[in-house]
């Protein structure tokens, strides 16, 4: 029987954790200075906003992990010598091990602005954020978000429901641009702003004021406007939390070197989750993927190697799912802001509604891509679709199979279909049934081939 510790109890870690108890008798203990149970990250704005309480963001009891048998330690890792397989922890603790697994998660990504160390200025990331953001709530009357993308926006929603004044400086021409098609990306900044919200776009922080310690104005580059704020939140991204593994002899890039099955440079020791990047990433994906739905493949993958004939990681087709305010948004498969040479785009949207749905297709007329706003279709649909190279008239003559629920919601099938007889001078007619049953037929005979 080895010991396997993993410092880090997010998705990755606590996923790997449950997993290996799964398949082995291993002892296996978790470290981590957060907090001392896992808890649902992507959640913590809801516990802001009263929607949830904290203890509801916990998919497990308390009792779970005494009752599995995985040893939790509520400390911080500080130092490792990997020569001799041990571990130097803030409180003291020597912890030694026959395998590590690092889970360290992500960090706030900042630029080096003066005025970080203030009162009031931190990003949204940690349960700590969570608790010093209510802690000083009763004092802010304007909080400025630096840094668009699905954090701030999150942030933003999160001040706004407290009935906080809230700016945004956005680098970017139209929100989130960087990743969204031109349509999307207006439909989204224009959704903001009717929140409420003063987005500032194409302009970025030049510099955070303090007055006896605390945040009290921030300064605009492009036109050196002061703004008048008691918060600052930094949501510029975030990074690999590695920094104290940068003296070991660990193999670092942008973040901790692994290959397709976890393995540092280090014999017995494996990254998973935001901290680890991919040497040799699958087609379509990135190296770095901070996202919740990998960190959860990733420690079942490597809770499997470790107990079983070792298998790559292979995270399939690229999706992701989030929410701008009102505005539920999809993405699978290949969309990028700008069509590349050779594809072709159908795109249906609703201004008045704020809904969208666009399918891209390349010129062998094969689907690649499908980015939903405000429109729900079922994820294991379009990831065949994509993944067998599905013919573009052949999705659009099934698209009924793609809606989710369609008895509760309003779906737009046939409006996309009329787009493409259109553009391109055919007849297609849908014909695929839309009930459960179909649905299932269609996936069962994508396991068969």
């Amino acid at each position: 029987m080895e010991k396997i510790v993993i410092i880090g109890n997010g998705i990755a870690g606590t996923t790997c954790a449950r997993f290996l108890r799964k398949y082995s008798d291993h002892q296996i203990v978790m470290i981590s200075d957060e907090t001392p149970y896992f808890y649902s990250r992507t959640a913590l704005m809801y516990v802001y906003m009263g929607h949830m309480r904290f203890e509801d963001l916990k998919p497990y009891e308390d009792w779970f992990w005494e009752e599995n048998d995985i040893e939790l330690i509520h400390d911080r890792v500080e130092n490792l010598d990997l020569d001799n397989k041990i571990l130097f922890c803030q409180k003291g603790n020597q912890i030694s091990y026959s395998k590590l697994i690092l889970a360290t998660g992500s960090k706030t990504q900042t630029f080096g602005w003066s005025g970080l160390d203030l009162t009031g200025v931190f990003g949204m990331y940690h349960k700590q954020d969570l608790d010093r953001l209510e802690a000083m709530t009763n004092t802010i009357t304007r909080g400025v978000i630096v840094g668009g993308g699905l954090i701030g926006v999150e942030l933003a929603e999160m001040l706004h429901s407290r009935g906080k004044e809230v700016t945004m400086l956005v680098r970017e021409r139209s929100y989130f641009d960087h990743i969204l098609p031109c349509e999307e990306s207006q439909m989204v900044t224009k959704h903001i702003q009717k929140r409420g919200i003063d987005l500032k776009l194409g302009q970025n922080l030049k510099e955070i004021v303090g007055k006896n310690g605390s945040v009290s104005s921030v300064l605009v580059s492009e036109t050196n406007e002061e703004i008048d704020c008691q918060f600052v939140g930094i949501t510029t991204g975030v990074k690999p939390n590695i920094d104290f593994l940068k003296e070991t002899n660990l193999e670092i890039n942008r973040g901790i070197v692994v290959n397709s099955r976890f393995e540092t440079s280090v014999t017995n020791v494996y990254a998973i989750g935001d901290c680890a990047e991919i040497s040799t990433p699958s087609e379509g994906r990135k190296a770095i993927e901070p996202l919740w739905y990998t960190g959860r493949m990733m420690g079942e993958n490597l809770a499997y190697n470790l107990s079983h004939e070792p298998i790559d990681y292979s995270p399939g087709i690229w999706f992701n799912s989030a929410k701008f305010f009102d505005i539920e948004y999809q993405v699978y498969g290949n969309i990028q802001p700008k069509l590349e040479d050779g594809h072709q785009t159908l795109l249906w949207i609703d201004h008045s509604n704020e809904k969208s749905i666009r399918i891209n297709f390349n010129e062998k007329n094969e689907v690649i891509g499908f980015n939903l706003m405000g429109v729900r279709y079922r994820h294991e649909v379009c990831e065949k679709w994509v993944a067998q190279k599905t013919d573009i008239e052949e999705v659009l003559q099934n698209l009924k199979l793609a809606n989710f629920d369609p008895e509760f919601y309003k779906t737009y099938e046939q409006e996309i279909v009329e787009i493409y007889n259109q553009k391109f001078n055919k007849s297609l007619k849908l014909k695929a049934k839309r009930n459960l049953s179909s649905v299932f037929q269609f996936l069962k005979r994508g396991n068969e081939n």
